[in-house]
This record gives C-alpha cells, sequence and structure tokens, in this order.
C-alpha cells in the first residue's frame, strides 16, 4: 500500500479549512500545511489536524510556495489540495482503494475536477481532469529492447475520483493584482500565464479589468508569440475597443484575428455588441450569428453559445421581427437544457 502526503497552502482560509481536512485526513499518511501569512484562525485550525505548519513568506509565487510544500513531504505520494474543495464519502472510499492497488509505476494520478463554473473560475468546463496525487520520488527507467532510451514521459492514470471545487468566493480579483504586480516589477509572464490572464478576463473580468490590463496586452500585441497566444491577445484587445469605443483599437485586432480565415467567437460577439450599441442591427445580427455558429471560442465558451444568442434575441426584437426572436430564444434554451 502506497502513502500519502496531502500538501496544501494557506492563507486566511478559517471558513473553509477544516471542512477539506475533515476529507483528506481519511487517506492522507501526512498533513503539510504551508501558511503564506494568515491574519485570522486558520493555522490554529490547521493545528487540531497535524502538526506539520510551515510559514512562508508570500512573494507572489505560488509555485514557490507549492515547491516549498513538496520539500516538507516525507510519503510515496503527494496529494495536492486547496482548502476550497471538498470530497465525498464516496470518493474518498476509492482513494482508499486506490492506496492499496497503485502500480509503482504510476507517476501521476489526475482526478476530475467539478463544479468548475462556480464563481467566475478560469475554466470553461464543468468538470476535467486535473493531476492531483503525485509520485515525490519519480524513478527513471531504461525502455525499448533495442537502442534503449530512458522513459522521459511520466506514466499517468486517469481515475474516476471527483474532487469537489466549493469555493465561498471569486478569487479573479486576487489573480489580477497579483498579475498587473507581476507585470509592474518587470516579472515576464509565460505563455501560458498570458493567456490564462486572457481567459480569466473573459470569463470573470469586468470592463475596468480590461481596461486595467490594456497597455501589456498592447505590448504584447508588438512581439513575436505563439499564435494561440496571439489569439487570445487579439479578443482582449478588441474587447478594450469596445468598451472604450475605440473603432482603430477594435478594427486592428479585429483584422489580424480574421486574416488567417479562422476568426474567434469572443471578437464576433464583441463586434456584434459594438454595433449593436451604435443601433445597427443588422450588422450586429451578422457578427453574433457568426460567433454563434462559424466560429470557435478561444477563451470563453460562453461568447459561441448564451451570449451571442442574447445579442441576436436582443437585436430581432429591436427590428420588430418577433418570430426570429423567438426562433434564438427556443435555440438559448435547447443549449443552456444541453440538447
Amino acid at each position: 500500500m502506497i502513502t500519502i502526503s496531502t500538501c496544501m497552502i494557506v492563507k486566511n482560509e478559517e471558513r473553509l479549512l477544516a471542512r477539506c481536512l475533515d476529507c483528506v485526513k481519511a487517506f492522507s499518511d501526512e498533513i503539510i500545511i504551508v501558511d503564506t501569512g494568515s491574519t485570522d484562525r486558520t493555522k490554529e485550525i490547521a493545528a487540531q489536524y497535524t502538526s506539520c505548519i510551515y510559514d512562508f513568506p508570500w512573494i507572489n509565487d505560488f509555485s514557490a510556495a507549492r515547491n516549498f510544500s513538496f520539500s516538507k513531504a516525507t510519503k510515496d505520494y503527494i496529494y495536492i489540495a486547496d482548502a476550497d474543495e471538498v470530497i465525498d464519502t464516496e470518493n474518498i472510499h476509492q482513494i482508499l482503494e486506490l492506496k492499496k492497488i497503485l502500480l509503482p509505476e504510476i507517476d501521476i494520478v489526475q482526478m476530475y475536477y467539478t463544479n468548475q463554473l462556480e464563481f467566475g473560475t478560469t475554466y470553461n468546463y464543468d468538470k476535467e481532469y486535473r493531476p492531483k496525487l503525485i509520485k515525490r520520488l519519480r524513478e527513471f527507467y531504461w525502455q525499448d529492447p533495442l537502442h534503449e532510451t530512458l522513459r522521459l514521459e511520466p506514466v499517468i492514470y486517469d481515475s474516476d475520483i471527483a474532487i469537489i471545487h466549493k469555493p465561498h468566493e471569486s478569487h479573479s480579483s486576487r489573480d489580477f493584482a497579483n498579475l498587473q504586480k507581476m507585470i509592474q516589477s518587470g516579472t515576464a509572464l509565460s505563455s501560458k500565464l498570458n493567456i490564462m490572464y486572457a481567459k480569466e478576463l473573459f470569463i470573470a473580468g469586468t470592463d475596468a479589468d480590461f481596461i486595467t490590463a490594456k497597455d501589456y496586452f498592447l505590448s504584447l500585441s508588438n512581439g513575436i508569440l505563439k499564435e494561440d497566444e496571439c489569439r487570445a491577445v487579439q479578443c482582449v484587445l478588441v474587447k478594450c475597443g469596445v468598451i472604450e469605443s475605440n473603432p482603430h483599437l477594435i478594427l486592428g485586432a479585429a483584422l489580424k484575428n480574421m486574416a488567417n480565415g479562422n476568426g474567434s467567437a469572443e471578437i464576433c460577439t464583441c463586434l456584434g455588441s459594438y454595433y449593436e450599441a451604435c443601433k445597427e442591427y443588422q450588422e450586429a445580427i451578422l457578427w453574433y450569428y457568426n460567433a454563434a455558429y462559424e466560429t470557435q471560442c478561444e477563451l470563453s465558451l460562453r461568447y459561441g453559445q448564451e451570449l451571442p444568442l442574447e445579442g441576436l434575441i436582443r437585436c430581432y426584437e429591436q427590428l420588430g421581427d418577433n418570430h426570429q426572436a423567438n426562433y434564438y430564444k427556443e435555440e438559448l434554451d435547447n443549449r443552456r437544457s444541453g440538447n
């Protein structure tokens, strides 16, 4: 049977921590708590479950805190937990059974992360796999009987275990603040972080969040980017242009996006909203239709689903075409119900 170290980084989680620890204590052989500066009862609550509590000064780097927590683990595998997670009885039982049968060559166990759409998290799907159980010390093996080579790719097992994500509030304002601090300090964001920043803006950002981010994304647009990163930047800039009623900014980013013949649904929806605000309803209908039926989403599924359909309904109502408006109302109801 394998042993498990549960590793957590926390800050001011007194409302949620006990709920999470009540779940993970059932299968954990040790619990590692790394506190990044709590001013509430977080450490007091943690002490009821473990003596392995460490302070780590917050340096605006979740990876550094995660790495520090991993360095304190001593068991075979590390379970990565966040305070806003819940595991029900059935899935706790599955983890306990997994401890008995997990093959030693498995490096990573993925588990379903569910309830992702609550509080505008930066994910487009309500249920998706995440790596949750990681082998602490990875062993390397030779493979192939001839021209032997080291196996470099981890062995990943996709389990049926489901972890419920139950936050008490959105973390988007915290994330935006941390990203801006990194940008202002001159820290270069990775391509992944740039895309995640754009995605979080479209899923949870306010107009003010977009405008705060505009100069950074303008600077990115002048550099050499990967294609998916470039398209994310274009989406953000078009949205900023719509917010500011800036046709020059809209046109520049939108034309670049459309140049390869495969426009983004986010941009089409933004163009629809721009023309709708100008009361050019037929033009708005064209772009909303393209968002809903002819293009793919880059960042937020809502920009290819309910948002353009809602726009189509409003535009046809403004034109007095109740037949078409009712058609898209039915289409919207079908998509919301999953039909």
